[in-house]
C-alpha cells in the first residue's frame, strides 16, 4: 500500500455502485460495553447470523481485536476470513476506505473520520484507532490510498456507478464536520474522489438519527435511474414533512445520464423506542453517549445490503416488517431477499447496511 498524492480523478477512478458484483464484503467484530448491552453477547449473535448470511453469497472477510479473536473464530463460519486490527468500533461503512476502481484496479478514498460530530456532537471518543482503519485496510488488501481531508462518512453518500451522487446537506454541510464547507467546495471533492457528474442534494435524514443525516437511512438507488426512499404516511410524525421534501426533489431530479429519476416509496416502521431492559444493560462510559430508555432507534428498512445475487434486509419485530418485505420482492424480482433481526444493531445507532463495506470485483 501507498499514498497517492494524486487525485483519483486524474487516474481514471471513479466508484462502482453497491449492487455491482462485490469480490467481498468487510465487517468488524463487536464488543465495546459502553455501546452494546450485556457484554455485546446479544450484538455478537446478530451479527453472526448477519455475516453468515452474507456469506452464502460472497467472501467475507472480518477484523477483529485479539482478544476477542478466538471467539470470533468460534462463533464464525469456517468460510469467514479473519484478520486481527485494532478499531473503536464496528461501523466499517463509516471509517473504513470507499473502494475505488479503474479497470481491474482497486484502490481505497481515506477520508477523515470525527466520530459522527467530533468532541462535542459525536457518538463516542476517541476514534483515533477508527482514523486508522482504512490506512491497516488498504494495507491488507495491498491497495493503494487516496487521502481526504474532508470529514465524511461512508454511509453520507450513495452512488449509481454512472457518475449520480445522493446525499444530505444536513449531514455533508454540517458544522460538527466541515465548518466552512460551501455545496460547491463539497461538489469538487466528491468529483476528484469519486469521479461523480451529477449531484442530488436532499435537506435532511431521518429524523433523530445521531448521524445527522445519513443517506443510507433515507434513500438508496435500486439501479441506475430508479431510488427508493423512507416514507411515512403518518402526518402527526415530523417525519413526514422531511419525507415529503425528499420527494418533490427526488420527483424532480434527472441523474448523470439526463434520465428522470423513478421514485419509490418504502415503509417505514413505527417509531421504535429503546427498552429500559436494553438501556440498562449497556455499561455507563464518559467516552460514549447515553443510551436512555425512551430514545427513538434509527429504524429504516433503506439501511439494506446488497450482495451477488440478493439483498439483505432489516426486520425490526413490527407490523411493517412484512409489508416492506413484499415491496423488496417486487423492487427485485431477480434477486433472492434476505430479512435479517436488526433491533441489536439499532441499540447502537445503525443498521446493517453501516455495518458492512463492499469490495468491487
Amino acid at each position: 500500500m501507498k499514498t497517492i498524492n494524486r487525485l483519483p480523478i486524474t487516474d481514471g477512478y471513479k466508484m462502482p455502485a453497491e449492487y455491482e458484483e462485490h469480490s467481498c464484503s468487510l465487517f468488524l467484530w463487536p464488543e465495546r460495553r459502553d455501546i452494546w448491552r450485556n457484554g455485546a453477547r446479544p450484538v455478537q449473535s446478530a451479527i453472526t447470523k448477519l455475516i453468515t448470511t452474507v456469506s452464502k453469497y460472497e467472501k467475507v472477510i472480518v477484523g477483529v481485536t485479539s482478544s476477542q479473536f478466538m471467539n470470533a473464530k468460534k462463533s464464525l463460519p469456517e468460510n469467514v476470513q479473519l484478520f486481527e486490527v485494532s478499531y473503536d468500533d464496528i461501523w466499517i461503512r463509516d471509517t473504513g476506505p470507499t473502494f475505488i476502481k479503474n479497470g481491474n484496479n482497486i484502490c481505497g478514498v481515506d477520508w477523515t473520520f470525527n466520530a459522527w460530530g467530533g468532541i462535542a456532537e459525536g457518538s463516542y471518543f476517541p476514534w483515533n484507532l477508527d482514523e486508522l482503519l482504512p490506512q491497516k485496510v488498504l494495507e491488507w488488501f495491498s491497495a493503494d490510498r487516496y487521502k481526504s481531508s474532508l470529514v465524511v462518512e461512508g454511509g453520507a453518500f450513495h452512488v449509481d456507478g454512472e457518475g449520480t451522487f445522493i446525499a444530505i446537506k444536513e449531514c455533508i454541510l454540517n458544522a460538527n464536520r466541515n465548518p466552512n464547507l460551501t455545496l460547491a467546495k463539497a461538489e469538487k471533492v466528491f468529483s476528484d474522489y469519486l469521479g461523480i457528474t451529477k449531484f442530488i442534494w436532499l435537506n435532511k435524514g431521518l429524523h433523530l438519527e445521531e448521524n445527522n443525516g445519513h443517506i443510507d437511512n433515507m434513500c438508496s438507488f435500486l439501479k441506475p435511474g430508479e431510488v427508493v426512499m423512507a416514507w411515512t404516511n403518518n402526518k402527526n410524525d415530523p417525519q413526514y414533512e422531511i419525507s415529503k421534501d425528499a420527494y418533490e426533489i427526488l420527483s424532480n431530479a434527472t441523474d448523470s445520464k439526463g434520465r428522470k429519476l423513478v421514485v419509490h416509496k418504502l415503509i417505514l416502521p413505527q417509531a421504535l423506542y429503546i427498552t429500559e431492559d436494553e438501556s440498562s444493560g449497556i455499561e455507563y462510559s464518559q467516552f460514549a453517549i447515553p443510551r436512555l430508555k425512551g430514545d427513538r432507534l434509527p429504524a429504516s428498512y433503506i439501511n439494506f445490503y446488497f450482495v451477488n445475487g440478493g439483498v439483505i434486509i432489516p426486520k425490526f419485530g413490527c407490523e411493517e416488517d412484512k409489508i416492506a418485505y413484499q415491496q423488496f420482492i417486487k423492487f427485485f424480482p431477480s434477486r433472492e431477499i434476505v430479512q435479517i433481526d436488526s433491533r441489536e444493531f439499532l441499540i447502537g445507532g445503525g443498521g446493517i447496511h453501516c455495518l458492512v463495506q463492499q469490495v468491487p470485483k
